[in-house]
């Protein structure tokens, strides 16, 4: 694995992390340390659904521009499964999950276990689990909640805190990691 180590990212690997995969960062992350600023000219997000069977492998932001039929897919895919209700993604997340993909240098897709929720699904889950939030950025399609098999919660979450975009939430007994673009913030062990 590339720029990773014990003690965390450094941030010539982060850096180089970024060259090495050719993702830059959209205008909206202009507070966010110009995290991904220079490196490159395309995006983009690979993931599968255990829940629907789906995979997705998506080329979806171009020289500057998002592909607006791609950004199209990428929302369905990350619909409510439950209600299916597709609620356009912050693409804010999207960028935060791509560039975490890339710093971890793995060819795996992520498995999306929650993009957008509905607020009876939210509310659902709200009741079996004290972790649900009640005003969840999910509802608002700012967020999903992410495993990768050849990557460990730890590794993940440092890849997404390393972004400086949004709330990184490590769930390591449930192995997960909730990216979101919301307030820059970390939680869970």
């Amino acid at each position: 694995m590339t720029g990773i180590n014990s003690s965390g990212l450094s941030r010539r690997a982060l850096l180089g992390a970024f060259a090495a995969t050719a993702v830059t960062a959209a205008p909206t992350f202009a507070n966010a340390a110009g995290f991904l600023r220079g490196a490159g000219d395309i995006r983009r997000i690979k993931m599968y659904s255990g829940r629907t069977g789906e995979r997705l492998d998506m080329i979806y932001w171009i020289e500057g521009d998002y592909i607006k039929d791609a950004v199209k897919e990428v929302n369905h895919f990350m619909r409510d499964w439950r209600t299916n209700s597709v609620k356009s993604m912050d693409l804010r997340t999207i960028d935060i999950m791509a560039a975490s993909h890339n710093l971890l240098d793995v060819s795996e897709p992520y498995m999306l276990l929650s993009g957008y929720r509905s607020p009876q699904t939210n509310a659902m889950l709200r009741s079996r689990s004290r972790g649900v939030a009640k005003n969840s950025l999910h509802m608002r399609g700012q967020a999903a909640d992410l495993r990768l098999a050849s990557r460990s919660v730890n590794q993940m979450a440092k890849a997404a805190i390393a972004c400086h975009g949004g709330g990184v939430g490590k769930y390591s007994g449930s192995n997960f990691v909730h990216m979101d673009c919301g307030v820059v913030r970390s939680w869970g062990g």
